[in-house]
């Protein structure tokens, strides 16, 4: 079997609605997986936007999901399931799209890693380039899952 992430929210690579974004109710979307490889001890979740106007913007970064978790519910606090590290809106947890508006539309990237150790060993709050030199030697596989948003003028 081949790692996969899917959001009943919305269809890959379609519109998220506004309820999960700045516009709404900025709470995440319910996600599921399937598929992880033999060894799986935890997951790792960064959620970001490559076309952000100051290069990628990371929303979500949520670490230490233990192995037998396969979804996270909308609205998923840490703590439930796994530690939150800090985004780049300088906030732990998830902070929704939220495009400048009339920028066009962002693609929003969930991306989901199955590793070999149950813990990166950091705190929470921990910044996504700390989960990710911690994550280096342990990701046995990965999986992507991607959603759009625009803020009209």
């Amino acid at each position: 079997m081949t790692l996969t992430v899917k959001s009943p929210a919305f269809a890959e690579g379609g519109a998220i609605p506004p309820r999960y974004t700045c516009d709404g109710d900025n709470v995440s979307p319910a996600l599921s997986w399937s598929g992880p490889p033999a060894g799986t001890k935890s997951f790792v979740l960064i959620m970001d936007d490559p076309d952000a106007p100051s290069g990628t913007f990371t929303h979500w970064v949520l670490f230490d999901v233990p192995a037998p978790q396969h979804e996270l519910a909308e609205g998923h606090r840490a703590g439930i399931s796994g530690l939150a590290g800090t985004n780049d809106f300088s906030e732990t947890g998830y902070g929704g799209p939220c495009p400048p508006k009339g920028h066009g539309v962002h693609r929003y990237y969930f991306t989901l890693s199955a590793l070999d150790c149950s813990t990166l060993g950091l705190l929470g709050g921990a910044s996504r380039r700390d989960v990710e030199t911690r994550m280096r030697g342990h990701v046995l596989a990965t999986a992507k899952y991607m959603g759009k948003y625009e803020r009209k003028r």
